[in-house]
């Protein structure tokens, strides 16, 4: 039986990937190491973390005006780190708010800085994103936050917001590397590394030089985003090991395509799943369709009382982690990019048979 794993994160990675690790974990290219041995100031990783950074900038054509930077923290870590590096002399920050994790960046914010919600999607539960036009941005504000893939609620951006010259920070956590992306248009990129690009404790910060010189007093020296550039991400010791699966997981992208590839994939599986979804009275998703998310699929059953059923019968179906976020309940199906196109095929078959058997 062929097991397919749709959780939110930390989330299903490329089986290439894996037998790769596998095949060089006690040995890295003759080196008699295992890269989780290896000292990160040693020519080994030191060659692994320069290709990954390369491979990064390969895949998102990052300009030489940006820093790319690898660091600890997680995305919730960022929340903290990017009002501490980006406040400077300014009190203000903008959010647009579209779910629970622009709620949890708002509520760090609010240590450092006052917070304006810009515009806001709670009055219909976070079910859609709030059109430019509403949004009622400060004349001060040191950036506009916003988050472009709300894992839990499976809303998305597909369109870049036009901030002027205040600049843009964008939490892509769960959907980076999923599409190519115009990285000029933003001034910070941020996310967890557990949805697209390898294991839990690595965290992707893309930031514009211009925008280094106005971290706080107070900011910790390995949060601090100009210490790290200088350091090349090892100010202190990096996440080694998830460094180097995420080197592998870029070489994955790159072999696929890269990210125009990728993006053809990732939109055949997501229509297959919601039009599976939208053609049954049995099951609903509650997002407006031209915001809903590609990686984030949450749904619900008309009738809650069968959810139990329904999970044990994915579970023995090979369909795992389908259970939604305790703050929304229901269903959800991650279908991140390591997720093949033949696993949306199952979960949708599985919930065409469930239908029959319990419609």
């Amino acid at each position: 039986m062929s097991i397919f794993n749709f959780s939110a994160g930390p989330a299903v990675l490329p089986k290439e990937v894996l037998h790769g690790a596998a095949e060089e974990m006690l040995d890295w290219h003759g080196s008699g190491m295992s890269v989780m041995e290896m000292s990160h100031r040693g020519p080994e990783f030191i060659e692994i973390a320069a290709t990954a950074e390369a491979d990064l900038r390969n895949l998102l054509s990052v300009g030489s005006d940006y820093e790319t930077l690898f660091l600890q923290g997680g995305a919730i870590g960022e929340n903290a780190i990017v009002p501490m590096n980006l406040l400077g002399n300014e009190k203000t920050i903008d959010f647009i708010n579209t779910g629970e994790w622009s709620k949890k960046s708002i509520k760090e914010a609010k240590k450092y800085a006052q917070v304006n919600v810009a515009a806001s999607s709670e009055d219909q539960n976070f079910s859609y994103i709030p059109g430019r036009g509403r949004w009622k941005l400060s004349n001060n504000a040191a950036y506009v936050h916003v988050c472009t893939n709300e894992t839990i609620g499976g809303v998305e951006y597909h369109w870049v917001p036009d901030v002027g010259a205040t600049p843009l920070v964008a939490d892509m956590s769960s959907h980076i590397l999923s599409r190519p992306i115009d990285v000029s248009k933003y001034g910070v990129i941020y996310g967890g590394a557990q949805k697209n690009v390898g294991p839990a404790g690595l965290t992707l910060v893309i930031v514009r030089k211009d925008l280094l010189d106005r971290a706080l007093a107070i900011t910790p020296s390995a949060f601090h985003w100009k210490e790290q550039a200088e350091a090349g991400s090892m100010l202190n010791t990096p996440p080694t090991y998830a460094i180097y699966i995420a080197g592998l997981v870029f070489k994955w992208l790159l072999a696929q395509g890269g990210l125009a590839a990728i993006e053809q994939k990732n939109v055949a599986k997501a229509k297959l799943l919601y039009d599976t979804l939208d053609a049954s009275s049995f099951y609903s998703n509650p997002v407006r369709k031209e915001d809903r998310s590609r990686m984030n699929v949450p749904f619900q059953l008309r009738d809650e009382s069968l959810d139990a059923a329904f999970l044990k019968g994915a579970n023995e179906r090979g369909l795992l982690q389908l259970k939604g976020h305790r703050s929304v309940g229901g269903m959800r199906a991650s279908i991140y990019n390591a997720m093949p196109i033949e696993g949306v095929q199952a979960l949708v078959d599985y919930l065409r048979e469930f239908e029959r058997s319990h419609g």
